[in-house]
């Protein structure tokens, strides 16, 4: 999001050049993939409710696709900006690949405040996103999803719009689609579930039971929300919760040291993440400033909301304690904070690799629709569990092997395979 003085594609481009150098990236190569191959920038008049037309700005961003067809999200937020988006499918480019499905990876966006649009002038902005892009979307281009602020039905009246355009059935067209309209079971759990398979493994080569272990999370929607679920049914303890008030437009933190009960603080939030202050405090929180769920004494920081929210500054108020971080949300750490990740000897485990979950269950909706044929849940998430630990297993015996800072190892991993992928093709 537009955060002052913080640019993510900067930190993405940063974070690429730091490996490219590593890898003594050929100059063609490393100049190709630290840019978006394709950018679409478009305006989208929307018929409102009053009878006026208002004019959006959406975006779609294809960054590289020599895996396989570009993958993303699209997000609705009032601050996005185009910066973002352009990182966030770099970033998605290294999450593919990172757990070894064949796909590239995009991103896409519309500059709105769902909270404040009516449901028909959402259905409508998503026909006029969808009809702005048709031609450069589908099952063997670019597979869009939901992301920030979107969900199955505004997937779902995209891929309607598609539909009407060509003039047939294309459900592998966008995925995170509602179940029975072509949606996969497992994919409203498959982030938060990817991020705490993850973090599982990470104890597990820590020698630390997740049962002993507290944590803080930073967000409350769909990640945060079944990360907590899984997190605290193998017996760990979420003592804080910092959630978006889109009233008051600012963050709290919800604290309860023994413990949170999440299945109560769920049914006080709404569909955007929104915790209900008052039915909080009356289940026994304490209300705190948003930013203090990092300061919290725990073992464990899941960063599951927005980008750029431990800096050099928020770093700071980590306690000495924690041991894990383990990355939720899409570049929620600042470049510069790396080094004193390091030098504090805490546990990364990386965004693009954390919360892979998403899109490896994206990946199986669209083997899914393509072959017309849909796995139970317990495949669905039983293949995820498999991807996902095969994954952080790969990226952290190459820590292990090379002594690599496990977001370096992570990096070495995806980027080499999107390289070899561009040089067979003979792009370059």
């Amino acid at each position: 999001m537009n955060q002052q003085g913080y640019n993510p594609y900067a930190a993405a481009q940063s974070q690429f050049d730091q490996i490219a150098d590593v890898l003594d990236l050929d100059p063609s190569v490393r100049e190709l993939l630290r840019q978006p191959s394709r950018e679409f920038h478009f305006t989208i008049p929307v018929k409102m409710d009053d009878g006026s037309t208002k004019i959006f700005h959406g975006y779609r961003i294809q960054h590289n696709a020599a895996r396989g067809p570009a993958k993303g999200g699209i997000r609705f937020h009032p601050l996005e900006t185009v910066d973002t988006i352009r990182a966030l499918s770099m970033w998605m480019t290294w999450k593919c690949s990172v757990v070894d499905i064949p796909l590239g990876g995009a991103k896409g966006g519309i500059i709105c405040d769902p909270h404040n649009l009516s449901k028909g002038e959402q259905e409508r902005l998503c026909r006029g996103y969808v009809r702005q892009i048709a031609k450069n979307i589908g099952p063997v281009i670019d597979v869009p999803a939901p992301d920030v602020m979107t969900n199955g039905q505004h997937m779902l009246w995209m891929l309607d719009e598609y539909e009407t355009i060509f003039g047939g059935h294309y459900p592998g067209t966008i995925t995170g689609k509602p179940v029975g309209s072509g949606g996969s079971l497992g994919r409203t759990e498959a982030t938060g579930y990817g991020v705490i398979y993850s973090l599982r493994e990470a104890l597990k080569a820590l020698d630390i039971p997740v049962s002993s272990t507290t944590a803080s999370l930073q967000g409350f929607g769909n990640v945060a929300e079944y990360a907590s679920r899984l997190y605290t049914s193998m017996g760990g303890k979420i003592v804080a919760i910092s959630s978006w008030d889109n009233h008051d437009q600012k963050s709290y933190t919800f604290r309860k040291k023994d413990g949170l009960d999440i299945d109560k603080m769920v049914a006080i939030k709404d569909s955007f993440g929104t915790i209900n202050k008052e039915k909080a405090v009356e289940l026994g929180c304490e209300l705190l400033d948003g930013g203090e769920w990092i300061a919290q004494d725990v073992d464990i920081l899941l960063p599951c909301a927005l980008e750029n929210q431990i800096t050099t500054d928020t770093f700071e108020k980590v306690s000495k304690n924690v041991k894990v971080i383990c990355e939720g949300a899409n570049g929620p750490t600042a470049p510069e904070c790396d080094e004193l990740i390091k030098k504090r000897s805490i546990f990364l485990v990386p965004d693009f690799l954390a919360n892979a979950g998403g899109v490896t269950c994206s990946y199986f909706e669209q083997v899914q629709c393509n072959s017309n044929y849909f796995w139970p849940k317990e495949e669905v998430l039983e293949k995820l569990d498999e991807k996902m630990t095969s994954a952080f297993q790969a990226v952290y015996r190459l820590a292990k092997e090379k002594d690599l800072y496990m977001r370096d190892a992570a990096y070495i991993i995806a980027i080499n395979r999107v390289a070899e992928a561009v040089k067979l093709r003979g792009w370059v």
